[in-house]
Parts: structure tokens; sequence; C-alpha cells
């Protein structure tokens, strides 16, 4: 038996594998149990393995490429075209089999270990500041029923906070024990964020690419580190329009017949870093007629005749492109003046 491609459906317990030989006949159809999956495949000789990049693909690929297999990423939703009937295990195992072998197949590169720990640290700051935004809005929303407003913005709720320790203004004493509880947990919240961040600004030092990335006008450290870290190889995509399109940050088409019919963005690939990019693009609008430069000057043109939210997601897909071509090309961003107004 001499398998050339196999294909993995992963799971918690239970994998399912289909193997083909060199004429493409399925000479292995398995399903096994976690731990007799690594066994199995050591006993085969290195060849090409497919699997789809969901949960605890990275790991497993790491796992198998040290026993000397070829291990290749896909995303799932390009391998659903594959499935030819009815969706089960085995019929998931050879649709990725299938797939894998494909010559016009988009992989997905395989995260190291600690780059999925820098991405940790992301998630679980994404999901803590999500956390101190409600705790915020509900104790903006129950000093509103006393008839206590302050303006929006996490700054004007430190004044709130200092009211409620002197005892000011017309709270209960009970109403005021409880907002006094979601502000304690609103400081703790805030000291985990900023515990994360200072560890991300720890590897941000200590990498070049996230160094490099910095020199982007609309990229900080958090910014930086989250593409250094997700996008392990820059050169998996052609351009940096493709890049772009990976993020979603281009226009969704509904085309047939040789019409054109372009719609808002196609909102795909991950969206944690998408949200990222337009922050920075709103941060570079906002701040534009300060730090004149090339792509200021470019924005100010734009919100001469377009909304500016429209305008704030162009600037993103085109902070993103600059962000392939340094990552690619391994150099900085070269910054341009603008040139001088009339």
């Amino acid at each position: 038996m001499q398998v050339i491609t196999i294909g993995l459906d992963i799971a918690k317990n239970v994998f399912q594998v289909h193997g083909v030989d060199n004429a493409g006949n399925a000479v292995l159809r398995r399903k096994v149990r976690r731990d007799q999956l690594i066994p199995l495949l050591r006993d085969i000789d290195p060849c090409l393995i497919g699997m789809e990049a969901c949960a605890t693909a990275h790991h497993w690929a790491r796992e198998l490429i040290a026993l000397g297999h070829v291990v290749k990423l896909m995303p799932p939703a390009y391998v659903k075209a594959y499935v030819k009937r009815n969706k089960n295990d085995a019929a998931d195992a050879e649709a990725i089999c299938e797939a894998v072998m494909r010559p016009t197949m988009r992989f997905v590169a395989v995260k190291s270990a600690d780059a999925q720990s820098i991405l940790m640290l992301h998630r679980a700051r994404h999901l803590l500041v999500r956390q101190r935004t409600a705790q915020i809005s509900a104790m903006r929303a129950h000093l509103a029923e006393y008839g206590v407003v302050a303006p929006k913005g996490r700054a004007h709720v430190r004044g709130l906070i200092e009211a409620l320790d002197k005892g000011d203004g017309p709270l209960p004493a009970m109403a005021r024990q409880v907002l006094i509880l979601l502000a304690r947990t609103m400081e703790g919240l805030g000291a985990q964020i900023r515990k994360i961040e200072i560890e991300l600004l720890g590897w941000y030092r200590t990498n070049q690419v996230c160094r490099r990335l910095s020199t982007i006008p609309g990229i900080g450290f958090i910014t930086a580190t989250a593409l250094a870290a997700t996008v392990v190889d820059a050169k998996v995509f052609r351009s940096g329009r493709q890049f772009a399109a990976w993020l979603g940050l281009v226009p969704k088409q509904h085309s047939s017949g040789g019409k054109d019919r372009m719609g808002g963005i196609s909102k795909m690939g991950d969206r944690y870093l998408r949200h990222l990019l337009v922050v920075g693009a709103t941060a570079v609008i906002r701040y534009t007629r300060r730090k004149a430069t090339a792509v200021s000057a470019w924005a100010n043109q734009l919100l001469e005749r377009k909304p500016a939210r429209l305008v704030t997601v162009t600037v993103a897909n085109k902070v993103a492109r600059i962000a392939w071509a340094v990552m690619a090309r391994e150099e900085n961003y070269r910054a341009t003046p603008s040139m001088a107004r009339g």
C-alpha cells in the first residue's frame, strides 16, 4: 500500500483518514481515535496530508510535520465544494483529499506555537475590552435612571466613579453599593488589559516584522502584533490586492452576463484584523490635517466626494496592501510627503 496523499478530517476524539495512491485510488479508509492517529501516520511513508484550517488544526499540523509529512491547511469553505452528497466524516475526508491536490487551491500557513500564543493574548484582550465596555454601559444606564448623566467616552466615567466614592449625588445607599461593585470590576478588567498590552508590547519590541509594520500610518503595536502573528508568510498571497480581499476589505461581487454589480465589502477572512485596520484608518482620517502624508492627502481628496465611512474602509484597504508589501518585501514603509497645497 503506497499512500501518496491523505485527507484527514479532524475532530475532538474521532478522526477520519482517507488515503489515495499515485493513480488516485482509495487505499486507506479508516476511522481512528485520538491516541491512534500518530502511531498510524508514523508507520506511513512521508506523504502529502491535507486538513481543514479549523480548531486544533495547527497543533496537528506541527505534530505531523515532525513525522516528516508535508501538511497543507485549507479554509473549510473551499473544501465544501468537493463534498459529493451527504455530509459525514468519511465524505469530508475524501473531499479534503481531493481538494488538497487541486493546483488552484489556496492554503493557510501553519502557525507556530509562539504565534498562537500571541493571538491568544489578542483574543483575551478583545474579550476583556468587550466586558469592560459592557460594564461602562451598564453603569451609565443605571446612573441615568437617577438623573446622573456624563458625556460619552471611557475617560468621563472616571468622574462618575470618584463621585461614587465620595458619596455625592442623589443615589440611595444600596444603588451606590451596586455601582461601586461595577466600578471595581471595571478597574480589575482595566488592570488585566494593561498586563496583556505589556506582554504584547514586549513581543513587539523583539519582532522585526512588527517594527516594520508600525512604520505604516494607522498601524500601532496592537495591529502590528496581530498581523505578524496571523500572517506567518505574506508570500502566500500573490499581491496586496489578494491580501486585502482575504481580509474582506473589497466589494462583494454579484456579476453575471458581463455586467459588473458591486455591493458592500465582502467581510470575508479574519474579522479581528479587519476591525483593527478599519479603526486605524479612522484614526488616519481623523488626524489627517495635523500631519500631511501621501495617505492623508489621498484620503482628503476622497472625502470631498465620498461618505466618511466609505473612505475609512478604502483607506483600510490601502493600508492592508501596504502592510502586505512591507511583510513580503521585508522592508520598512517609505513615507512620501504630500504635495504642498496651493
